[in-house]
């Protein structure tokens, strides 16, 4: 569906999808919105399929690549009175995009939890650990970011 390397225009490079929409927003206000920026092939708003109520978010499919990268460009996007989210949409079935994590979060660290600590509970190459202090007392807040070298 998604590697079809005959088209120029894959649908993956065409896809939009727009978070936080309005629950009042219908494929015809989004669609009117977005046409803008260039032709739509394709417009949903995704309801939930027993109220068939909009669950808030929505995708609309452009012919060109490059009208996609248009909308993009002139973010952010209010429709229906409301600033969405716009972002390109990613298949989730394709494995390309189950991207390792690299910086990893953290919380719960007891006060006189050390770096030496944190690198014992991952055994393994950690690129770096951040221990959070606050600024005024230099003592622990409680969290740290991990980071792991990419895979």
């Amino acid at each position: 569906r998604y590697d079809d390397s005959s088209n120029p225009n894959p649908e993956q490079f065409r896809k939009l999808f727009i978070g936080g929409l309005s629950y009042e927003t219908d494929e015809k206000s989004l669609k009117a919105h977005f046409e803008t920026y260039g032709e739509i092939t394709d417009c949903i708003v995704m309801k939930d399929p027993n109220t068939k109520k909009s669950r808030g978010f929505g995708f609309i499919t452009y012919k060109e690549a490059t009208q996609l990268d248009d909308a993009q460009k002139s973010r952010p996007h209010t429709v229906d009175g409301r600033e969405v989210e716009t972002k390109r949409a990613m298949p989730r079935d394709d494995p390309t995009n189950q991207q390792s994590v690299k910086k990893m979060f953290v919380g719960g660290l007891k006060d006189d939890t050390t770096e030496e600590m944190i690198r014992e509970a991952f055994a393994g190459k950690i690129d770096n650990v951040d221990m959070i202090k606050d600024k005024a007392t230099g003592k622990s807040r409680g969290f740290c970011f991990v980071e792991f070298p990419r895979v």
